[in-house]
């Protein structure tokens, strides 16, 4: 075959040559561009999970300012409730209002140091302990345990003994706590 016998086929069959050119074309486009789709897999999967980030990260800022607000305001709560270890006047006037107005006696009163952190943390807050003693019947007793529980300071009672002073139901009750309540150093 000749080139004046392959011109005279081509334009006897241009539909059937000109597509199987194409083919021709398409697949070698197809063979040399095939070792782009798995780094074009990756870009798109990259790029779907920023966009599902941005997405969630919309769909999340809505109540923003909301719940900024509900934090500020919670951490403002905690604040005026913490207790300062170096502020011992402050901290003992706390325990002389109780006593006031549950009607026990306090005995006792003395404050430890600031409870040591785990090594490797570094904790906002730290508890200050403190050993009190009070003296009173049951009721002033119960009093004085829920005014603690109540109080203006979160507290957590770690160890408690409970006598009496005199003999029968009729003598007073003395109640010595060890107790923690949060504090800042």
């Amino acid at each position: 075959m000749n080139t004046a016998e392959l011109l005279a086929f081509i334009k006897k069959n241009p539909i059937s040559v000109g597509c199987g050119l194409l083919c021709l074309i398409l697949g070698a486009g197809i063979y040399f561009r095939s070792s782009e789709i798995p780094d074009a897999e990756a870009a798109l999967a990259q790029k779907s999970a920023e966009a599902a980030r941005y997405a969630a990260n919309i769909k999340n800022a809505a109540q923003l300012k909301e719940q900024l607000d509900v934090l500020v305001a919670a951490s403002k709560e905690i604040d005026s409730r913490i207790v300062h270890a170096g502020q011992l006047g402050v901290n003992s006037q706390y325990f002389y209002k109780l006593e006031n107005e549950s009607g026990a006696k306090l005995i006792d009163f003395r404050q430890g140091s600031l409870v040591a952190a785990p090594k490797g943390t570094k904790p906002s807050f730290n508890p200050v302990g403190f050993t009190v003693s009070v003296q009173g019947n049951l009721s002033q007793m119960i009093e004085f345990l829920h005014r603690l529980e109540s109080g203006a300071h979160f507290c957590r009672v770690t160890s408690a003994t409970c006598g009496t002073t005199g003999t029968g139901r009729s003598g007073l009750l003395t109640l010595t706590i060890t107790l923690e309540l949060l504090g800042l150093p």
